[in-house]
């Protein structure tokens, strides 16, 4: 996990309330300099409404020798979801806008990961744990109460909907004040879910790879599925049908991003003009096994690079 100070100050040329964070031991070690390129090069990538864009990045040392600090400026946004949950309820209308804009910009998610401001506009921070977006995912990283089953299952491949069963624990979070699966561990976690969602069915479980994790599950209680109308009372028809088909736990019949953004509940806010596909990203670092002084190497071109490209960013 990266260690790092947030500041928040004002840009005096623009007068816009910005963050700025600085990665205190960005290359303690070859891991933490690839998470390092990579949050610095996903953010000079991604241009979408509902992902925290980077106003700037610079050192204060100057010249690549001394290099050793990375600071990164943001927009400065309000309270993280994680605590609006917490201090208010959410009514439907509030519900409905976030889980609209989290399905515009999925990635690793958790409330903590979400930025709010006074106008509910939402954007997802922290690429240091980002992985590849390709087809089929391996060794993704998600914080346990939202991580999809497969991945507790070990399954070595999960698609992208891994992202849209961390939504469904999220939304559900939104409709309850309170986390949905708040396990204390794997088994915890599991048990929960199988409580909720039912008991697998035997070609699900015949997908599952690991023999020991298939065992497991074989012997496991038969849990009946619950009424999602009784786990959620009063919860809008539509947000209840929309959260079945996010926590569906089989990942090739659950909903994606497509049609969750197309599903009645959303229709409010849907504009498929309006919800571009990310251009596709060159990931081809993630296989680089080099030393750390090689990851400040790139690092310290990737701010040039950005300074490049963007010369007004610094004074």
């Amino acid at each position: 996990m990266f260690i790092f100070n947030l500041s928040s100050a004002i840009d005096t040329r623009t007068n816009i309330e910005i963050a700025i964070k600085k990665l205190s031991r960005p290359f303690e070690s070859n891991t933490f300099g690839k998470r390092t390129f990579r949050e610095m090069k996903l953010l000079m990538h991604m241009n979408q409404e509902q992902v925290i864009s980077l106003l700037d990045t610079f050192t204060p040392t100057s010249g690549r020798s001394n290099f050793s600090d990375v600071y990164l400026v943001t927009p400065l946004m309000g309270a993280d979801l994680n605590t609006v949950i917490k201090c208010q309820p959410l009514s439907d209308d509030h519900v409905k806008f976030l889980v609209y804009q989290l399905m515009r910009g999925l990635k690793d998610l958790k409330p903590s990961n979400i930025a709010v401001n006074e106008n509910c506009e939402l954007k997802i921070l922290d690429f240091g744990l980002a992985r590849k977006a390709s087809e089929e995912l391996t060794g993704y990283v998600a914080t346990r109460w939202y991580r999809a089953p497969e991945i507790m299952l070990n399954w070595m491949h999960y698609n992208q909907t891994v992202d849209i069963w961390s939504v469904g624990c999220i939304m559900a979070e939104m409709l309850t004040s309170r986390p949905l699966f708040p396990g204390n561990d794997h088994i915890d976690q599991l048990t929960r879910i199988l409580e909720l969602v039912g008991c697998p069915s035997d070609e699900f479980i015949r997908k599952i790879q690991s023999e020991a994790a298939r065992n497991y599950v074989a012997g496991m209680p038969k849990f009946p599925r619950k009424d999602f109308s009784t786990v959620f009372l009063g919860a809008n028809p539509e947000a209840i049908n929309l959260l079945e088909r996010m926590l569906t736990l089989d990942s090739s019949q659950r909903i994606d991003a497509i049609e969750a953004l197309a599903h009645p509940y959303l229709a409010e806010y849907a504009d498929p003009d309006d919800e571009p596909s990310g251009e596709p990203f060159d990931e081809g670092f993630e296989d680089l096994e080099i030393s750390v002084e090689q990851w400040k190497d790139m690092v310290y071109k990737q701010i040039e690079e950005f300074k490049r490209i963007n010369p007004s960013a610094s004074p």
